[in-house]
């Protein structure tokens, strides 16, 4: 079965992509503090899978979204030399097979990982990804007790995955502080590295919202200066790179002038965002309305981009296209919405 291909869809429309997704969480606890973070859950230093997510529970997740090809496990991180690393990564695996069982592809975000871990992760997913989140006194402030988040450790990942082979997903984290210099920086840094190993598939433009009882929108202001970033991040970054912006943590009716200044992808939505939960994901319904009247078209894709789909091993591409039939048999009118 050949991948999706948008322009086959409606070639008459810009073709702005997402994947139909649903997210496992192998457990919140976190041995980073970062200073913005609503996910994460102090480990117990006796017991920090405490919270770690069982099959049965796993699978009652994936019955409730039957129709989504993407399975995100993203996970909190434990300290590198823990002695309940193997556990971990363990628990990450099963869950990658327990996707597979269900004719899902997994793309996994867990944080920095060993070169041995990355390897067996990657046999088993379709992607994988790490937010670079960014550069600047900006982000050392918020980083200054989370030191998996340095950022030598993070561009040593994004390398790490490119020597492995694996399609990557990277982005930024904005509106923490930094400058546009930083902003720049960072960008031009993601470029060098996909000029390098040509592994970066996507990269995700993420505006900092907060969570909870202090949640808001972004203003008119805050958008108009995203939007620069997203026009100079299409310039710097090279062609082939997918930006991919949350549609949640932006404004549904202002959307369109994202799309018109270089976002082409929409990321994997679910039912909800587990980073951000006071921030509800639009339907694929209104998406597809909103997008429509500016002459897009909103597609389904897998969590790796058709380009990519040739790195993987022969038994991951096998089962890309069982998850791509899962799709095929999906309609936006139907389940999506």
């Amino acid at each position: 079965m050949a991948p999706i291909s948008p322009a086959d869809v409606c070639p008459a429309a810009r073709p702005i992509t997402w994947s139909p997704s649903v997210t496992l969480v192998p457990t919140r606890a976190c041995f980073n503090a970062c200073g913005y973070c609503s996910f994460r859950r102090p480990p117990d230093p006796t017991e920090p899978l405490a919270d770690a997510l069982g099959d049965g529970e796993a699978l009652a997740v994936l019955a409730a979204r039957p129709w989504a090809a993407e399975v995100l496990l993203l996970s909190g991180e434990l300290a590198p030399h823990s002695p309940h690393r193997q556990a971990w990564l363990r628990r990450l695996l099963d869950l990658c097979r327990l996707a597979w069982a269900e004719g899902r592809l997994p793309h996994t975000n867990a944080g920095p990982l060993s070169l041995g871990e990355m390897a067996d992760l990657g046999r088993l997913n379709g992607s994988m990804g790490l937010m670079l989140e960014g550069l600047g006194p900006a982000y050392d402030a918020l980083h200054r007790r989370a030191p998996s988040k340095r950022l030598e450790v993070r561009v040593a990942q994004l390398e790490q995955a490119g020597r492995l082979g694996i399609p990557f997903t990277t982005g930024l984290l904005l509106g923490v502080g930094e400058s546009q210099a930083d902003r720049r920086e960072a960008l031009e840094l993601l470029a060098r590295l996909q000029g390098r190993w040509g592994h970066l598939q996507e990269v995700i433009l993420q505006p900092y919202r907060p969570d909870g009882a202090t949640a808001q929108r972004l203003t008119s202001v805050e958008q108009a200066d995203l939007l620069g970033t997203i026009a100079e991040a299409r310039r710097i970054l090279p062609p082939e790179v997918h930006l991919q912006m949350p549609p949640n943590l932006w404004s549904l009716e202002a959307l369109p002038a994202a799309l018109a200044a270089g976002i082409d992808d929409l990321g994997g939505i679910d039912s909800g965002d587990v980073i951000n939960p006071a921030y509800s994901q639009p339907s694929p319904t209104d998406l597809a309305a909103v997008l429509e009247r500016s002459g897009y078209r909103l597609v389904p894709r897998l969590c790796v981009h058709p380009a990519w789909l040739s790195w993987l091993p022969a038994a991951v591409q096998d089962q890309a296209r069982r998850a791509e039939s899962r799709l095929l048999a999906s309609e936006p009118s139907g389940p999506w919405s």
